[in-house]
């Protein structure tokens, strides 16, 4: 018994199974008659449930909080058809016995809509057919088509809408998630109430066709099988027809200005009542004009003055209390002249700040920003994954904006407001590069690759694969601008890390570093301090995504009395001597050297001068210059062996040469023998 009461209970409304029965249940109910009171109820349900919806509908805050209405206007479709099926069985059956052959419920609908004259009862009903086919399910069914197709077509729009923000920082992976499924949801939606309205027209027009058999096929029956006067069968079945009619049209009425509500509403905020309300009463003159035009109709000869005085009269004074809410907010502005003046000053205050990376486009390439060809927006989406992931540091937003005033084809990007880099895009040709250095060999305008100052040639998308077979680098536009952005934010990566983004870094550790932070910060270093040295290692293109290590170090130093600023990044450098030897190794597995030579590491001991961590490099010009030289030659002569080789020095000396060869090779990386990781691979390549 208690198996049976659980299965039982499981059986409720809303439920799955619960459901599956119902449906069952409607296709039984054309099938199987039904007695007079189980008519009743159907009938009841039917009406109760059209209300439902109709109020649903109307406190709607927006059309997506109602995605089962297509679903719904289905299932109520088919229960009044079913209803209709049965109750036509009844009335053709037993309409002989009187009005209430179809049950209580059709026999009061058509008995108080006659009210004791046929002729205009029917006239009556065959208006409410009309209303509901041709104005509200005609109506309702055109702007819901209307509303799939918009919605179909606006949908790659809202899509890359969505991307650019993403991209641009705006909002993050989470909500873009969320929007993305609410642009499905819409579409879907849509796309489901344009073919649920043909449900609720069809459901119209079986309605005319089941009024007609009924009136048609009762009157025959009743006068050829049953024996009834004509007169005695036309007003019994008639009464029949419109009560059938009326129960089955009401509640579809009901329903189809519920679908014309919902497709209406569109992008409209809150329920209707204060949506039609706030927007018909938002204004003092279109309501005292309306004021004045009803009492005027009121004055015409034979026209009863009260209704339109009393209309004229409620306009008049909505108008009037209109008026005095606006002249109090005025007042009130009026009173706060401090408050004003702020609200003044807040646009001038918006000019002050500052993007911290922007891109800059000529309107010949918009067209890239906007989704068209190459996705711009989707490139800096992958750029910023690609800068947390490798160097630790989350990219600010890129600004992307137009700029009329450069050339249509050229492009700025911009770092703190200040030019870093331009260039020239040529889409949707594609820009070859030749990996010797040597302009290619192909049809095409010549030009200089932006990034890296190359020869290079734009050539057209016909004579791709020709370049490729030749060997050569083929971009297209949008990646040779990210690639340009991309260099320029590693070159400018310390530029852009603020000290909110380090507080925000400290904050995102995991919690197991917590006591960490908390023992370093404020009580032995402040935020800035950290700043500092991770601008450091940035500048230098050494990662900071091992936050913890940098962290140690830096207590590290502080405990040895090391507490300057190129103390502590010496000393967390050599904390991350794995992380950048690892970063150094070339191709062939190894890391390779140019070892600064005995000469040269006593010649920069010797030119520093000043006091203990305060020391400045005081050399000779002449032998600066020298030194210069040597440098460039050596690495060429490794460059064109084909490796990329490191400057190795001693920690003494490596933060005087490193600022020395950053001002004519900035690329080019300087380690102490203290950051060489013992494990790692080396290979002297040269001596300086």
């Amino acid at each position: 018994m208690e198996g049976i009461a659980g299965k039982l209970k499981s059986l409720r409304i809303g439920s799955d199974v619960g459901l599956a029965l119902a449906v069952v249940a409607l296709i039984a109910v054309m099938m199987v008659p039904l007695p007079s009171i189980l008519l009743d109820l159907g009938l009841a349900i039917s009406i109760t449930l059209s209300v439902l919806v109709l109020m649903t509908a109307l406190f709607l805050q927006r059309p997506l909080d109602f995605t089962s209405f297509p679903t719904l206007l289905l299932l109520t479709t088919m229960l009044r058809l079913a209803l209709n099926v049965a109750t036509t069985r009844s009335i053709l059956t037993h309409g002989h016995e009187g009005h209430t052959a179809a049950g209580a419920v059709v026999s009061a609908f058509g008995t108080f809509l006659m009210g004791g004259d046929v002729l205009i009862g029917m006239i009556v009903f065959a208006i409410l057919l009309i209303v509901n086919f041709m104005v509200v399910t005609k109506g309702s069914g055109r702007i819901a088509e209307v509303a799939a197709r918009f919605s179909l077509d606006a949908m790659p729009g809202k899509q890359m809408a969505i991307d650019a923000d993403l991209s641009a920082g705006i909002i993050d992976e989470t909500v873009a998630k969320q929007r993305r499924k609410d642009l499905e949801a819409e579409s879907g939606f849509y796309g489901a109430m344009d073919g649920a309205a043909k449900f609720v027209r069809g459901d119209a027009i079986a309605g005319l066709i089941v009024t007609g058999i009924n009136l048609l096929g009762g009157i025959a029956i009743g006068v050829g099988r049953q024996g009834l006067a004509f007169a005695e069968a036309t007003t019994t079945y008639s009464v029949l027809t419109v009560g059938d009619g009326l129960v089955s049209q009401i509640p579809a009425l009901l329903v189809s200005v519920a679908a014309g509500i919902v497709v209406t509403k569109g992008n409209t905020e809150g329920t209707a009542d204060k949506a039609l309300v706030g927007q018909l009463a938002m204004g003092v003159k279109p309501l005292a004009l309306v004021a004045g035009a009803t009492v005027a109709i009121g004055l015409l000869p034979g026209i009863p003055v009260l209704p339109f005085f009393a209309l004229g009269g409620g306009a008049g004074w909505l108008a009037w209390k209109r008026r005095q809410a606006e002249a109090k907010a005025a007042l009130a502005a009026a009173a706060a002249p401090a408050v004003s003046a702020v609200a003044a000053e807040a646009p001038v205050s918006e000019t002050l700040r500052i993007d911290t990376l922007r891109l800059e486009l000529g309107y010949g390439l918009l067209p890239l920003a906007a989704g068209e060809g190459p996705r711009l927006t989707e490139q800096i989406r992958n750029l910023r994954k690609t800068v947390a992931a490798e160097m630790g540091f989350v990219l600010p937003s890129v600004r992307l904006q137009d700029n009329l005033e450069l050339p249509a084809d050229h492009y700025v990007i911009r770092v703190k407001e200040i030019e870093a880099g331009r260039g020239q895009l040529r889409p949707p040709h594609h820009l070859a590069i030749d990996p010797s250095g040597g302009l290619p060999d192909l049809p095409g305008e010549a030009c200089q690759e932006p990034t890296f100052n190359l020869p290079a040639r734009w050539i057209e998308e016909a004579n791709r694969e020709r370049a490729l077979a030749m060997g050569c680098t083929v971009v297209d536009a949008a990646g040779v601008l990210a690639t340009h952005l991309t260099e320029l934010v590693r070159e400018h990566m310390a530029e852009m890390l603020s000290h909110a983004e380090t507080q925000k870094l400290l904050d995102d550790l995991p919690r197991e570093h917590a006591k960490l932070v908390a023992d370093l910060i404020p009580a032995q270093v402040s935020i800035g301090t950290v700043q500092r040295v991770l601008q450091a290692l940035l500048t230098e293109r050494v990662s900071i995504r091992d936050l913890p290590t940098i962290l140690e170090g830096m207590q590290e130093a502080i405990a040895a009395g090391q507490r300057s600023i190129p103390a502590m990044t010496a000393v967390v450098r050599a904390r991350l001597a794995r992380q950048i030897s690892d970063a150094a190794r070339g191709p062939a597995g190894y890391v390779p050297m140019i070892a600064l030579s005995a000469e040269w590491e006593q010649a920069f001991a010797e030119a520093l001068v000043g006091p203990g961590e305060d020391r400045q490099l005081a050399m000779a010009p002449t032998r600066l210059q020298d030194f210069m030289l040597r440098v460039r030659d050596t690495f060429d002569k490794a460059a064109a062996a084909g490796e990329t080789p490191v400057l190795v020095c001693s920690g003494t000396v490596r933060q005087h040469v490193r600022a020395i060869v950053e001002r004519f090779r900035p690329a080019t990386t300087v380690l102490s023998q203290a950051e060489i990781h013992p494990r790692a691979r080396i290979r002297t390549v040269g001596a300086i």
